[in-house]
């Protein structure tokens, strides 16, 4: 099924043929810009005011002068002001009455003012919905706050990964804080517990990767040669935190923020990490999920956890400097691995 924003009135009806009822929704809506999208350009607002509708319809209109800002023409990166109206023209979209509402939670706080929010995001929950998910961190946070007016991801984690994650409560935040995402000014630290000893000496893993889609169309990246035409330097830190009998705990930064980069790093120096479905040691895995591997305590998630977080505040300036301490099931999980002898 299909709904209709804007629409045109039906016409007269014919003698002896029952009246078609015209959509109560006008022609077309109008939109002032409030405090969530000032300084959003033109093409981003249409794509999440009209979710559903293909992008390149959504660019169409905006070609054809159909998108109207303060009723005159403007450009896809027309960079929107707070007050200004914007005229939609009658668009289909997905009927999305069907979908899943995403139930309101909060998430464990670790730093919160008027300008952004720091949780400790849990694994196993997806930041946000999408490829299979219908809702993740964002969408339930959004509806246990239904009076905030801007909430959006400043970053992600993949959902097998637990700890710091930020959301900015401000347009201005959210910007600010992309920006030093993108220049790698943020100080982000991992801890993972691999499989194996981990050399000493192995301290720099600069590998390419390489993102690509499986047959069956699942997400997946591999290491490439520095030949590779479509391969992206990939920068990665190790420090080693701990050593235990058969596994060897890191501190792990990162300095290129690639899709699974931590993950495929350290499975192509032979050392995966603990529970990792995607690229670790298959068998070792099951082990571990049935309590089999460790002192029959049953494992069944990725050991991979974003720890410490270090940015500059995006209003302020001041350096803030975050930590999330491992979840309790990482700490029962260490407690019961003997020491390296």
């Amino acid at each position: 099924m299909q709904r209709i924003i804007g629409g045109k009135a039906g016409s007269a009806a014919k003698p002896g043929i029952p009246a078609l009822r015209a959509p109560a929704a006008p022609a077309v809506t109008r939109v002032l810009v409030d405090e969530g999208s000032e300084g959003q350009r033109l093409d981003n607002f249409l794509l999440k005011l009209l979710k559903g509708v293909p992008k390149t319809h959504v660019y169409r209109v905006i070609r054809s002068g159909e998108v109207r800002v303060n009723k005159g023409r403007a450009a896809a990166d027309t960079r929107l002001v707070l007050g200004d109206e914007v005229r939609v023209p009658p668009v289909r979209v997905a009927d999305r009455s069907a979908e899943p509402v995403a139930p309101a939670r909060e998430f464990p706080v670790v730093y919160e003012d008027e300008h952004l929010i720091a949780v400790n995001k849990p694994a196993g929950v997806a930041v946000h919905g999408g490829s299979g998910v219908s809702f993740g961190v964002i969408e339930q946070l959004r509806q246990a706050r239904p009076t905030a007016k801007f909430l959006e991801l400043v970053h992600r984690l993949d959902k097998e990964t637990s700890g710091l994650l930020l959301v900015a409560k401000k347009r201005s935040a959210l910007t600010a804080l992309q920006d030093q995402f993108r220049s790698r000014e943020t100080g982000k630290t991992y801890a993972a517990l691999v499989v194996g000893a981990w050399p000493a000496n192995q301290k720099v893993i600069d590998v390419p990767l390489h993102k690509f889609l499986t047959t069956e169309g699942e997400r997946r990246v591999r290491t490439v040669g520095a030949d590779h035409d479509q391969g992206r330097r990939s920068i990665t830190l190790v420090k080693v935190a701990r050593r235990f009998d058969g596994f060897t705990l890191l501190d792990v930064t990162i300095k290129t923020g690639r899709t699974h980069q931590i993950r495929v790093h350290l499975a192509h120096a032979g050392h995966p990490i603990a529970g990792d479905e995607k690229y670790g040691d298959f068998a070792l895995n099951k082990a571990l999920s049935r309590g089999e591997a460790v002192r029959q305590h049953r494992f069944d998630r990725m050991f991979l956890h974003a720890r410490r977080l270090r940015f500059e505040h995006p209003a302020t300036q001041e350096v803030i400097e975050l930590e999330a301490p491992l979840p309790s099931e990482c700490e029962e999980l260490l407690s019961r691995l003997p020491p390296s002898s």
